[in-house]
């Protein structure tokens, strides 16, 4: 063996990381949010001690829905890499397809297997764990529906990055549910964070959706109505990603990015 060859691997692969920041982000992104994440939900849970309040439940019921969200979001998003990764995005563009449709399409896309991840994960959680989420009626609907429309809306967000800066960025798109995740308060309140980061989830609707979620495991009563600015926040969103979507296609176009997309390039 020569030590130098496999020095020489070894540099190929440091120059290929400090070239990319696809690349670094990675090393240092995952057990950043693991720590983060875990942090405080071991505060959480050493800070309950409030009666009627079934933490185990609470935190099956949030990963069943935390994981109907991701999905929806890599729906989307997997939807337009398979475009990407088959060489097929510009043939695509070449049809007589607007942007409207093709957002359309990727959304709808996300729909039927979104649906069937929830289908599986409401059956598991009800056989094995005996949760029920759908006895609470319209609330847990809205509750999802809310869901649904930020994970659209995240996923149209991540083709946009995808879009502007090359199939590298693919890397960003991952990690997305699990970077939120702290903020969001999916395992534990928004009260238990600092006040930055809670200023964070109030603007991020999944927040809103697991506040009531908590709430209706421990018997209150949530009303529609209640649901509604969730549902507003979640569509502003949506409708936002969709015009960031349009914006970036119409650069990508003028700029001739679109001509030179490759694996290779973050332009």
């Amino acid at each position: 063996m020569h030590p130098s060859r496999a020095f020489a691997i070894t540099l190929r692969h440091l120059y290929l990381l400090m070239g990319s920041v696809s690349r670094i982000v990675p090393v240092f992104a995952w057990v950043t949010v693991d720590m983060v994440l875990w942090g405080f939900i071991t505060r959480y849970l050493h800070s309950v001690s409030l009666q009627g309040v079934n933490v185990g439940t609470a935190l099956l019921a949030a990963v069943v829905c935390w994981g109907f969200f991701g999905r929806v979001m890599h729906g989307v998003s997997m939807a337009f890499l398979e475009d990407v990764w088959s060489r097929n995005f510009l043939n695509i563009f070449t049809a007589p397809l607007s942007i409207t449709e093709y957002i359309t399409g990727l959304a709808l896309s996300s729909v039927l297997t979104s649906l069937i991840a929830l289908g599986v994960l409401l059956f598991l959680s009800s056989w094995l764990f005996e949760l029920s989420l759908l006895t609470h009626g319209p609330a847990i609907a809205a509750l999802l529906l809310t869901l649904f429309l930020f994970g659209i809306a995240l996923g149209i967000a991540s083709c946009t990055l995808v879009l502007r800066f090359g199939p590298p960025a693919e890397w960003f798109i991952w990690p997305i549910p699990a970077v939120l995740a702290p903020f969001v308060g999916v395992f534990y309140p928004l009260s238990i964070l600092p006040d930055w980061m809670r200023m964070i989830g109030r603007c991020l609707p999944p927040s809103y959706a697991f506040e009531n979620l908590r709430a209706l495991l421990t018997g209150v009563e949530v009303s529609l109505v209640s649901t509604l600015p969730a549902l507003g926040l979640a569509a502003l969103w949506l409708i936002s990603a969709g015009l960031l979507f349009c914006g970036v296609y119409r650069y990508v176009m003028r700029s001739g990015l679109i001509a030179r997309y490759s694996a290779e390039h973050i332009t």
